[in-house]
């Protein structure tokens, strides 16, 4: 999550710093548009729960990378949003994956399921974090995501074809994530299953805390350009 958000911020620091020529970065631009579709049909057809997580950040930021060749100011604006946001709830994800793994010793969705019958609250935060990355109103991914691809139609209306449909795969691979996760019956093996712990709430609370605040205070990120 932190590594790839690193990457978008190089890409924008170094794009800054050359006259825009976005006649050279075309291909670039196409195969990040690409990336998007491939990336999020990858996600579809995963049994790994890290893996989609990760496979999400991905497609993620092929937004990011779009829109950073782009050079506008509207569009270096929704990736500074979009990094910031998707980067808190990129790593929040993982860090739920991991209490799931912690109580099933496996990442495969298909052998987990139905915890939300015996940890509700675990099965809240899930809930929560899902639509933050599905970019529910008035979350700050539903502004980054929104500004870039204004941009996006802006520079070509072709592309508004490709970032739709992006945004069509994601909540379908979003809600996969969560009704595999937390929906269903209860595999018989497990016997016994340890309840959710202070440390866990108060993890899930740090990344949602910042989530809150750019909700409320926007600008805090939107007027870097």
């Amino acid at each position: 999550a932190v590594l790839l958000k690193l990457g978008g911020y190089g890409i924008i620091r170094i794009t800054l710093m050359f006259t825009p020529l976005i006649e050279l970065s075309y291909p670039f631009i196409i195969l990040a548009l690409w990336g998007i579709l491939m990336t999020g049909l990858i996600c579809l057809r995963q049994t790994d729960l890290k893996s989609l997580i990760a496979y999400s950040s991905v497609s993620h930021m092929g937004l990011v990378v779009a829109a950073a060749l782009i050079q506008t100011p509207w569009s270096f604006t929704g990736t500074i949003i979009l990094m910031i946001s998707h980067g808190l709830i990129s790593s929040a994800l993982f860090c739920l994956a991991n209490t799931n793994y912690e109580r099933t010793h496996s990442r495969t969705m298909l052998l987990a399921q139905g915890f939300q019958m015996i940890l509700p609250l675990m099965a809240a935060w899930w809930l929560m974090l899902n639509l933050f990355n599905m970019a529910l109103p008035p979350t700050p991914n539903l502004w980054g995501e929104l500004m870039i691809m204004v941009s996006l139609f802006n520079w070509s209306p072709w592309t508004i074809l490709i970032t739709g449909f992006g945004t069509l795969v994601t909540a379908a691979y979003t809600l996969h994530m969560f009704l595999m996760t937390q929906r269903g019956k209860l595999p018989e093996y497990f016997k016994s299953i340890s309840p959710t712990f202070t440390r866990e709430h108060c993890l899930m609370s740090m990344h949602l805390a910042p989530m809150l605040l750019l909700m409320f205070k926007p600008e805090l990120i939107s007027g870097g350009f």
